[in-house]
């Protein structure tokens, strides 16, 4: 599955609370039978229902994640090995989980996880982090991919948050990690995709709100205006 996504981008099909879209998995198949229309060659998506409805119409290596809160009360990317395996059920491919210091402080907790969802579940994990060293950390647990999906959203990289990808932080991950890195996080053109591909390294890119987010392209064009 992983090698199938190389050079490709893969569509992050989520809704957000007080969003047209939130509320009815169906609004995210249909967003996925666009990502595959335009050639997508995965899909991320979060929960167990908006997985279990993609996964109805659309054959696409799919990357669940499942926003929960966890043991503090903070919501972050499937927190527990539960949290994983309804996305299993449901027929995701790949399990995404928050790999961040400031979230999983605890490696034992990590290895557990991704060491659980690889034998109990057969599946591959991907590493949501925000820096060098957490994806160095991540591969070393057990991670099969890392990704830089969080970059810049946690308190130690939100002052190095740049203003489009993170090419310099994808770079250097892959300079120092043998897994697959995946870039995620402010791909707003095409060329950034390129650029992340073709210079960076980057195994493949995830793209969200620029695609699935269609209140927020307008608001570009009416800023710019």
């Amino acid at each position: 599955m992983i090698a199938s996504l190389k050079n490709k981008i893969i569509v992050s099909c989520q809704a957000w609370p007080g969003t047209p879209f939130y509320g009815d998995p169906r609004f995210m198949r249909a967003m996925a039978e666009s990502a595959l229309l335009g050639g997508a060659r995965g899909i991320r998506a979060n929960g167990a229902d908006d997985v279990r409805e993609i996964k109805t119409t659309v054959n696409l290596p799919l990357i669940g994640i499942n926003k929960l809160p966890d043991r503090r009360g903070v919501r972050i990317i499937t927190p527990d090995f539960e949290s994983a395996r309804v996305l299993a059920e449901a027929g995701a491919d790949m399990i995404a989980v928050d790999a961040t210091v400031e979230n999983r402080a605890d490696e034992a907790e990590l290895r557990q996880l991704i060491a659980e969802i690889h034998n109990r579940l057969a599946l591959p994990v991907m590493a949501d982090i925000s820096n060098v060293e957490e994806a160095v950390r991540a591969e070393r647990l057990g991670a099969d991919v890392v990704a830089t999906t969080m970059a810049g959203y946690t308190p130690y990289t939100e002052k190095e948050k740049t203003k489009g990808p993170d090419f310099e932080l994808i770079s250097r991950i892959v300079s120092r990690v043998k897994v697959p890195v995946i870039g995620e996080g402010r791909f707003a053109l095409p060329s950034d995709a390129h650029e992340a591909i073709a210079v960076c390294g980057a195994h493949s890119v995830v793209v969200g709100t620029s695609i699935t987010a269609p209140w927020e392209v307008t608001a570009r064009f009416v800023r710019a205006i």
